[in-house]
């Protein structure tokens, strides 16, 4: 197989990890065994350089979804799945990218400003009247998710964990 076939297979795999559900890592590992040990793979022999475009595809696929669950404009659309989603995603890809080796700095700033200005968007919405509180995990994970993304629990909006549903 020439080294043109082998890397538009990889191509190929990691456009599908990247257009994956909710748990990127699944597919991840999915085209590894299909690229390498699958009877109805390629069989290929995969290298750092081979694997690292899918490895991209699943941190590409998590910074999709997490910033879709912390965005305002999607709290009212079927793909929403609220700040829980969020924290759980956060922590699977900070677990895939420490066991790989990867860089998720952009996306670390990319989310502490986003979890921001989505929490002094909802404490605006509620304490106007123009909805209730989406959020759908407890104060201590937000918690978590802030101090884990470097922000400062003192940088988050006044009275944003009133939003939040007892523990």
């Amino acid at each position: 197989m020439s080294e043109v076939d082998k890397k538009t297979l990889i191509a190929e795999e990691a456009f599908v990890v990247l257009h994956s559900g909710e748990i990127p890592e699944v597919t991840y590992h999915e085209s590894i065994y299909y690229l390498t040990e699958d009877v109805e793979g390629p069989g290929l022999q995969l290298n750092i350089d081979d694997v690292f475009p899918l490895k991209q595809a699943v941190i590409k696929r998590y910074r999709a979804i997490i910033l879709r669950d912390i965005d305002p404009g999607n709290r009212d659309k079927g793909l929403y799945r609220g700040m829980a989603r969020c924290v759980a995603n956060w922590q699977r890809l900070l677990k895939f990218c420490t066991r790989e080796k990867m860089d998720f700095s952009v996306i670390l700033v990319e989310t502490a400003e986003a979890l921001t200005r989505f929490l002094c968007n909802e404490v605006s919405d509620v304490q106007s009247g123009n909805r209730s509180s989406c959020i759908n995990c407890c104060q201590a994970e937000i918690e978590e998710l802030a101090i884990s993304l470097g922000v400062s629990l003192d940088d988050l909006p006044e009275r944003w964990r009133e939003l939040c549903p007892a523990a």
